[in-house]
């Protein structure tokens, strides 16, 4: 008798994977070259950012009013935009990796649908700004998305030839070996074509900027602002603050990720509101107007205490005073809002700019047209305040109405609605970290109280008394002052301090306060050893 057994019946075999790495490469590569299409897009089209761009000012805009945004400028400075682009190029990245996963172990279905949710989160990002095209967002995420689910499944189907363990559909050995390199070469030139192209749409996109805004403008003559003496600035103290700023050098904060694009041509200011007549200046009609020069200090309210937050320049452009005189400020208007063309908004009192200082709306800087990261085609340049309530660049529109009515941008976001500049000081010599030698050793900085003036600076070494420190001449309340003293450097650790007092008999506060609300307080200190 033959007995026969039923053999247990073994699952279906699953299908071949390909390794890990081959995965999060295909989709990091996807990503690649999505990102890189949707540049160059941008760089042809213009009227839309690019996807890195797009989500960027997302995350500028959720970052506002929280701690995100101090930290960022606190770890990166004038340099937290290219810190922000970068990261949010190595997030998508990461993100493209993900879905590179995904397409192999759950679908390919899947992973295009990842794609797709971040063009929309691109798409989306552009909805609040007034100078993109949402339709041309469309059009430009919907052709990136496009390529890089092409590369995806390209690229995912050449892992199909990779098993697990280094297995080829070709065979072991060199086989294995062949098809790991044509994976290789595959992937990394689809990604070196991303990078490519990425590059041309960003030196497209900044051309087109810096050519068409700035190149053929002629500032008209100016009356001038009075000379400035040599004894401003103390020479031959090496790493001493110039007393003015170079505009490429000056520092740049603001909510914009890439400095908008103005076309002179269309570009027109608007006075309205609480105003007997409205009034609309275009370029040329601003370049007409009588023009003078001042030399005023500007800070940042999220400067921190010994911050370089802070410049001083040769500005040039019109009154403002003489601006709203034209439209006839109406009773009851006690705040001046400026508008940018992205939309960004700063309040402040009426009666600042009625006040005889040297508010402006400025066109020149340091002798040249506006930057474009800097305000071209126009800013508002206002002695005394933060530039988060007063500073508009990309100025398009002022308007005059109550307190009460309208909250700068920065306001409801947590910040104080009036921003005086407080009373500070820096050290600037000896360096942070300089090898300084027992013997007679130069401290220097500057301080600053503008629209007050600085009256004194004191230095305290350890325990020491305070010390009167030597001031350069004071060009004008509403800049900034050297200052020096001279110091006999025995060998050891010590500390050195700095405060300043104003025109007013206010000496700065010591008390350590962060710069939120309204600009950070307390005296700049640097340890330094002598050896």
């Amino acid at each position: 008798m033959t007995v026969t057994t039923d053999a247990p019946s073994r699952p279906p075999a699953a299908p071949p994977r390909a390794p890990a790495w081959a995965s999060l490469l295909t989709g990091a590569v996807a990503a690649a070259v999505a990102l890189g299409t949707s540049e160059l897009l941008a760089g042809l089209i213009g009227p839309a950012p690019s996807l890195v761009l797009s989500v960027g000012n997302g995350v500028v805009e959720l970052g506002a009013g929280t701690p995100v945004k101090d930290v960022a400028i606190a770890l990166f400075g004038t340099g937290e935009k290219t810190a922000l682009v970068i990261g949010t190029v190595v997030l998508a990245l990461v993100f493209g990796a993900v879905l590179g996963w995904v397409a192999d172990r759950v679908s390919v279905v899947a992973a295009g649908a990842g794609l797709v949710a971040f063009g929309l989160l691109g798409v989306g990002s552009t909805l609040a700004s007034p100078l993109d095209s949402t339709a041309w967002a469309v059009v430009i995420a919907a052709a990136a998305v496009a390529a890089g689910v092409a590369v995806l499944v390209r690229l995912q189907a050449r892992t199909a030839r990779l098993h697990l363990g280094g297995a080829s559909t070709a065979g072991p050995g060199e086989g294995a070996a062949g098809a790991r390199r044509e994976f290789l070469r595959i992937a990394l030139g689809l990604a070196a074509v991303g990078g490519v192209v990425g590059v041309l749409g960003r030196t497209l996109n900044g051309r087109s900027r810096v050519a068409s805004v700035r190149s053929t403008v002629t500032l008209p003559p100016a009356a001038t602002a009075p000379e400035v003496p040599e004894a401003v600035s103390f020479e031959g103290i090496d790493g001493l603050t110039p007393f003015f700023t170079p505009n490429e050098d000056f520092y740049r904060i603001d909510t914009a990720l890439m400095a908008p694009s103005v076309d002179v041509a269309t570009w027109s200011l608007r006075v309205h509101g609480m105003v007997d007549t409205e009034v609309s200046l275009t370029y040329d009609d601003l370049l007409a107007l009588e023009q003078f020069e001042a030399d005023v200090t500007i800070a940042c309210v999220s400067n921190e205490v010994g911050g370089d937050l802070i410049g001083t320049a040769r500005w040039q452009g019109v009154r403002l005073a003489d601006v709203l005189a034209m439209a006839g400020v109406q009773d009851g208007a006690d705040q001046v809002v400026g508008r940018a063309v992205d939309g960004w908004t700063a309040g402040f009192p009426t009666e600042v700019a009625l006040d005889g200082r040297d508010a402006m709306i400025a066109v020149a800087m340091n002798g040249e047209p506006l930057p474009v990261e800097h305000g071209f085609p126009a800013r508002l340049i206002v002695p005394g305040l933060y530039g988060y309530v007063s500073a508009t660049k990309w100025l398009q529109d002022i308007e005059l109405t109550t307190w009460e009515a309208f909250d700068g941008y920065w306001v409801p976001r947590g910040w104080a609605k009036e921003g005086p500049v407080k009373t500070q000081s820096r050290i600037d010599v000896p360096r942070r970290g300089a090898d300084v030698q027992p013997g007679r050793v130069v401290i220097a900085g500057v301080a600053w109280a503008q629209h007050r003036g600085v009256a004194r600076v004191e230095v305290q070494i350890d325990d020491g008394p305070w010390q009167a420190a030597e001031l350069a001449d004071e060009l004008n309340v509403d800049t900034w002052r050297q200052w020096r003293l001279e110091w006999d450097a025995a060998e050891g650790d010590h500390l050195i301090r700095v405060r300043a007092t104003d025109a007013d008999g206010m000496t700065q506060s010591e008390a350590p306060v962060p710069v939120a609300p309204d600009g950070a307080e307390g005296y700049h200190a640097r340890s330094i050893r002598v050896a």
